[in-house]
């Protein structure tokens, strides 16, 4: 509870006041004062004290200071002050209602803004919606702050890394460790969509073969001769031959093809150089023996064998070998742009260069063969060992062809895709692969965590968000109809001719709001409109202080707090009309009751005289703001005093003269007497003597009605009545011009003065 007002000192007219000090507040306090005098300075002070907001007391620094304003108050037993400007610590206890509250909840002026529909949606929503609302509020401005978050993230993603694709779609590409490949194949099949009609045409791989040399068959060969020769024979031949030298037997063996030729003409054979007869020859008999048909037909063998040898191992056999390997080359350029095709690394060269000492080594012992058909023979070290290096190059070409060959079944696959590609589709698969190889790659990836792990946080936020949401919405789902009903409540109290309706919470862009209908008549009438019946022509001055009174009384209503607050109330009856006065002090009334305390402040007297006849006399204290020279000061207020009418203050001064006369007091003692009377006639009989009517005519209206149904006075009370009138009027301005100068006589005055306070008893 605020307990004292121990010190202002240079705010607004307060030079340096401590007379608060020694006026202790209680649990109901009136502060009255004039307009101008510091009320409003005082509800800012507690304002700024409840918000913890400085500059409600820092504006209202006092014109011409030299020091920034001081407060020091007195709560709970101990001393808050506002010093270097700023309050220890605000008190959300203290709710206040004044033009602020008007102007920040409801309305300014006519006009109705969406600061205020937010400020009331608070309002009604109280400290746990608040809270629930702060939470949310606290959601949306955190998943601000990730948008803004992201946009410098996705920023922070070269676009010549992500392309066209925007940065969400970006980052989420997976991975593929097998991303090199892909982006070959890719290519590949891109590739092949645009050559279509090339790989049409291009043929497959053909195979690589080189021929072999049957080495079993050849020393199979190189070992024949003539099984049926008589040995001698062979044997002297043979010999004879060596002696001829080196080409002796193929120059013997023809040599015996020409006898026959020799000898045409003859008895006898003769030899076809000395033309001597071959009869007395002692081998000749051996030569024929030796070179018979069976001769000829294995050196016809020996000489087509060579032949073969030499049709397969040479001619154009290497030079098809050589073009087939330059094809399979272009081939493999052509085929490895579609498809994997192993390297083609065949020497040529090379090969024919072992190809040729191998045949020239076999052909060799052939031609050997054939100048002695009948000596057995076979294929030397050497001539093995070339043929053993040629066949290794033979398997080599055998395996490349084989790989060559194994690749024709996904050229196929190559040539059927290529016939019915889509280049666009392939187009976009291949971007997609090069686009998930970038985004993996640094510092891409670096960059697309950091997006991803901002994304992910704002997807936490939004959860949170929704989840606050949720309460909340389910919180005002309860407090909202509560709260019109209690807004509602209070304006049928307040004799308002309207209600409200339709209150209910608003989610927009900017914040949480809160929007309603006023009715009138039945008839619903916007808040804003712009042509029309609506808030700012259909409520007056008054009809909107009500409606604000309602606002606040109804959300004290939903705060469970409400034991522990400080309620002030600064000049609630500022525009309202005299008839809403008496239900305005009886919820004053009822609210002292259910607070810690309430102050308020007013510059009407009988507005807080009426807070004050009512109240516990043992809980209220009044104070009086008052001028002290140039500034204002605080003081105790008798509102007793000012509570006294002046009908009662004659009375009183009547009685007492009565009781004891007092010479400076009986002209004025005089003069109340007519008054005296005249208030009581308006009292008794308020319609035949209304405001503005005389006692003299009054009486003539009393003298006609006599023993009429509608009398007033008997007669008994008209004359008496004539007769305190005519020593009243000797004392009235109206009556008498030297009413000021008339002489009194204290015995007929108190004579008089009692006849007069006998009349005014009667029923």
């Amino acid at each position: 509870m605020l307990e004292r007002i121990q010190l202002l000192r240079n705010i607004g007219q307060f030079d340096s006041v401590n007379a608060g000090a020694q006026l202790p507040l209680a649990k109901l306090t009136l502060i009255y004062a004039e307009n101008g005098r510091g009320k409003t300075t005082l509800a800012s002070i507690l304002r700024s004290l409840g918000t913890g907001v400085a500059d409600l007391v820092l504006e209202r620094q006092r014109l011409g200071a030299a020091n920034p304003p001081h407060v020091v108050l007195g709560i709970a037993g101990t001393t808050v002050q506002f010093h270097n400007g700023a309050w220890p610590a605000p008190m959300p206890e203290i709710a206040i209602f004044d033009d602020a509250f008007v102007a920040a909840n409801v309305c300014s002026g006519v006009e109705i803004g969406a600061g205020h529909r937010q400020n009331l949606h608070e309002l009604i929503l109280g400290a746990q919606g608040v809270a629930l609302n702060a939470a949310l509020q606290g959601h949306v401005a955190r998943i601000e702050e990730h948008n803004r978050a992201l946009t410098q993230r996705s920023n922070a993603i070269p676009a010549a890394a992500r392309g066209d694709m925007e940065a969400d779609d970006f980052c989420a590409l997976p991975a593929n460790p097998d991303i090199d490949a892909a982006i070959a194949a890719a290519e590949r099949n891109l590739a092949a969509g645009r050559s279509a009609e090339a790989i049409r045409q291009r043929p497959e791989f053909q195979p690589l073969s080189l021929p072999s040399f049957d080495l079993a068959a050849i020393n199979a060969f190189l070992a024949r001769t003539l099984p049926d020769l008589e040995a001698e024979a062979a044997a002297r031949v043979r010999d004879h031959l060596r002696s001829l030298g080196r080409g002796g037997e193929a120059w013997v063996g023809d040599g015996m093809t020409r006898i026959r030729p020799a000898s045409v003409g003859q008895d006898h054979e003769v030899c076809p150089f000395c033309a001597q007869d071959l009869g007395g020859s002692p081998v000749i008999q051996h030569y024929q023996a030796y070179f018979s048909e069976a001769y000829r037909n294995l050196r016809t063998a020996i000489n087509d064998a060579g032949q073969g040898i030499n049709t397969i191992h040479a001619g154009d056999v290497p030079a098809a070998f050589e073009r087939a390997v330059r094809v399979a080359v272009e081939n493999r350029t052509f085929w490895n742009a579609f498809t994997d095709v192993p390297e083609v690394n065949i020497d040529t060269a090379a090969i024919l260069r072992a190809w040729t000492s191998a045949r020239d080594g076999v052909l060799t012992i052939f031609r050997a063969k054939a100048a002695a058909p009948l000596e057995q023979m076979e294929l030397p070290q050497d001539v093995l060992a070339l043929v053993a290096a040629y066949d290794n190059d033979r398997t080599a070409i055998g395996a490349v062809s084989d790989a060559l060959v194994a690749c024709n079944a996904p050229i196929a696959i190559v040539k059927e895709q290529a016939a019915v590609a889509n280049l666009p589709a392939l187009t976009a698969d291949l971007a997609r692969l090069q686009a998930v190889q970038r985004r993996h790659s640094e510092p891409t990836n670096a960059q697309c965590a950091d997006y991803l792990a901002e994304k992910a946080a704002k997807t936490a936020t939004e959860t949170q968000r929704r989840q606050a949401r949720a309460a909340l919405d389910n919180y005002r789902q309860n407090v909202f109809p509560a709260y019109e009903a209690a807004i509602n409540a209070y304006l049928q109290r307040f004799n308002a001719g309207f209600r409200l309706a339709a209150v209910s919470p608003v989610n927009n862009r900017g914040g949480s709001s809160c929007n309603y209908n006023v009715v009138i008549n039945n008839m619903s009438v916007a808040l804003t409109a712009d042509a029309g019946p609506a808030f700012r022509n259909t409520l007056s001055a008054g009809d909107r202080n009500t409606l604000a009174l309602a606002f606040f009384f109804a959300s004290l209503d939903q705060d469970p707090q409400l034991a522990q607050k400080i309620v002030v109330i600064d000049d609630p009856m500022t525009s309202l009309d005299e008839h809403r006065s008496l239900t305005t002090v009886q919820e004053m009334r009822r609210l002292v009751a259910r607070v810690r305390q309430v102050i308020v402040l007013s510059h009407s007297k009988p507005f807080l005289c009426q807070l004050w006849e009512g109240a516990d006399t043992t809980a209220r204290q009044a104070i009086l703001i008052r001028r002290d020279a140039v500034g204002s000061t605080l003081a105790t207020w008798d509102v007793n005093q000012d509570c006294i009418t002046e009908h009662d203050r004659r009375h009183a001064l009547v009685a007492a003269y009565l009781e004891a006369a007092d010479p400076a007091t009986e002209r004025r003692v005089a003069a109340a007497l007519r008054h005296i009377l005249e208030a009581f006639m308006r009292v008794a009989y308020p319609n035949a003597f209304p405001p503005g009517t005389l006692l003299g005519p009054f009486i003539g209206i009393c003298q006609q009605r006599v023993g009429q149904p509608n009398q007033l006075l008997n007669q008994a009370d008209i004359d008496e009545l004539r007769a305190l009138l005519a020593y009243a009027n000797r004392f009235h301005h109206d009556t008498n011009a030297a009413y000021e100068t008339a002489a009194i006589n204290d015995q007929e005055l108190t004579h008089f003065s009692a006849r007069v306070l006998a009349f005014a008893k009667r029923g």
